[in-house]
C-alpha cells in the first residue's frame, strides 16, 4: 500500500511538473495562433492562394504554419478552404502544416525532447506534404475530389472583417477583444486533451515498467539506438496504434512522446507517434462527415503512407549524419520542476498576459462573437466522456499532490 501511495504521489508530481515546464509555451503559442486566426482570415488566405497548384501548395503550407495546432480546428479550416475553391492538395498541405509545422508545437517539443525532434518535426512536416502531393499527382482522384465538393453544404459566412485592413484591425481594441475570445476558444478546445495527456504521462512514468515498452516496441530499452530495418518499421506502425489508444491531441501527446523515447523507443517510432494525430478514428469520422467515407479513407491512406515514409526517411537521414538523439537526454522525473529559473519567470510573465486577455474577453464583448473560426464537429459522447475523465484526472492529481506534501 505504501508503495502505491508513493507512486501515486510521484505520478501526480510528475504530471504537474510536466505542465509547469510547458505552461508558458502553451500560452505563447495560443496567443500567436489566436492573433493569426483573427487578423488573417480564411477568405484572405483563399484569395492569396490562387489557382496555380504549386503556388497554392506553398501558400497552403505557409498559412498552415501560422495557424492553429488543434486538429479539430485545422480540419474545419482545411474543409473551409477546400469548399471555397482551394485545390485538394493545397487543403491537405494546409491541414498537415497546421498540425505539424506550428510554432507552439515546436516550442513544446524542444522543452521535452530536444532540438533533433524539433528539426524532425518541421522537416518531417514538409516531407509529409511533399509525399501526399506526389501520391495525389500519381493517383489523380478527380472523381473522388468532385464528389467530396458536392458533399459540402453551402454556408453563409460573415466577411465583415475582410473589409478592414489588418493594420486598422491591430489598432482596434475590439479586434484584440476578438483575439481574447479566440484565445479562450483555443483553451476550450484543448483543456481536456492536455489534462488527460499530462496525467497519463505521469501515471505511465510512475507505474508502467520498462518491460511493457520492450514488449510493445521490439528491442527497445537499455539505451539501444541500433535497430534493424524491421524493428524500426514495427516501431513506426505501433506508434500510431499507441496514439490511437491515447488520442488526446498533438500538444497533449508530447510528454507521452518524451516518455516513449526515454523508455527506448526508436527516433522513428516516436516521430510516427507525434505525426499520428490525423490518422485516428475521430479524425476519420469527421472527414467522412465532411467529404464522405470514400474520401475520408483515401485521406487516411495518404496520411498513413506519408507518415511511414517520412518517419523512415528521418530516422535514416539522422543516422547517416550521426545525429540520432540519445534516449538518456530525456529526463522523465525531475525533483526540481518548480525551482526559480527562466521557466518560472516566463510562466509568471505569460500568466499575467493571459489574465489580461481573460479580462479583455469578459469585459470587451462588443461584436466579438461574429466570424470566429469554425471547429470540426466533435462527438458529443466522446467529448462528454473526455470531460469526466479530465475531472477524474484533477481529483487524481489533487490527491497525489496532497500525498506528496506529507511524504
Amino acid at each position: 500500500m505504501d508503495n502505491f501511495l508513493n507512486q501515486w504521489a510521484e505520478a501526480a508530481y510528475t504530471s504537474a511538473g510536466f505542465f509547469w515546464m510547458a505552461l508558458w509555451a502553451f500560452i505563447l503559442g495560443y496567443i500567436i495562433s489566436s492573433m493569426i486566426q483573427i487578423f488573417v482570415t480564411e477568405k484572405r488566405m483563399q484569395k492569396t492562394m490562387g489557382t496555380h497548384e504549386g503556388k497554392s501548395v506553398l501558400l497552403g503550407t505557409f498559412f498552415g504554419f501560422i495557424s492553429s495546432s488543434c486538429s479539430f480546428s485545422a480540419l474545419a479550416s482545411a474543409k473551409s478552404l477546400f469548399k471555397k475553391g482551394a485545390s485538394f492538395v493545397s487543403s491537405i498541405a494546409f491541414l498537415l502544416a497546421s498540425t505539424n509545422l506550428v510554432v507552439e508545437l515546436g516550442i513544446i517539443i524542444s522543452i521535452f525532447l530536444g532540438w533533433q525532434f524539433v528539426v524532425g518535426e518541421y522537416v518531417g512536416g514538409l516531407l509529409l506534404i511533399a509525399i501526399c502531393w506526389i501520391l495525389i499527382r500519381i493517383i489523380n482522384p478527380k472523381k473522388l475530389i468532385k464528389k467530396a465538393r458536392t458533399n459540402l453544404e453551402s454556408e453563409n459566412e460573415d466577411d465583415t472583417m475582410d473589409k478592414k485592413d489588418w493594420k486598422q484591425q491591430i489598432q482596434n481594441e475590439n479586434s484584440w477583444a476578438r483575439v481574447a475570445k479566440k484565445y479562450k476558444m483555443e483553451w476550450q478546445m484543448v483543456w481536456k486533451d492536455v489534462t488527460v495527456g499530462f496525467t497519463i504521462a505521469g501515471v505511465v512514468a510512475a507505474f508502467v515498467p520498462d518491460s511493457f515498452f520492450q514488449t510493445l516496441f521490439i528491442n527497445s530499452g537499455n539505451g539501444n539506438t541500433d535497430f534493424t530495418f524491421l524493428e524500426v518499421l514495427e516501431h513506426i506502425v505501433v506508434g500510431p496504434v499507441a496514439a490511437f489508444l491515447t488520442f488526446i491531441g498533438s500538444m497533449g501527446n508530447i510528454p507521452l512522446a518524451a516518455l516513449l523515447f526515454g523508455k527506448g523507443v526508436s527516433f522513428a517510432g516516436v516521430m510516427a507517434f507525434i505525426f499520428s494525430d490525423l490518422v485516428v478514428f475521430p479524425v476519420l469520422r469527421i472527414n467522412a462527415k465532411y467529404y464522405g467515407w470514400k474520401m475520408s479513407l483515401f485521406i487516411l491512406f495518404l496520411l498513413f503512407t506519408a507518415l511511414i515514409c517520412t518517419s523512415l526517411a528521418l530516422h535514416y537521414a539522422f543516422d547517416l549524419f550521426s545525429l540520432l538523439p540519445d534516449p538518456s537526454q530525456v529526463k522523465i522525473q525531475d525533483s526540481d520542476y518548480f525551482k526559480i529559473n527562466y521557466t518560472f519567470v516566463l510562466n509568471l510573465v505569460f500568466l499575467a498576459i493571459s489574465a489580461y486577455l481573460v479580462y479583455l474577453g469578459f469585459f470587451k464583448k462588443k461584436d466579438v462573437e461574429h466570424n470566429m473560426s469554425e471547429m470540426a464537429p466533435k462527438s458529443k459522447l466522446l467529448e462528454s466522456i473526455l470531460k469526466y475523465v479530465a475531472f477524474i484526472c484533477y481529483a487524481w492529481l489533487l490527491g497525489g499532490l496532497i500525498l506528496k506534501l506529507f511524504m
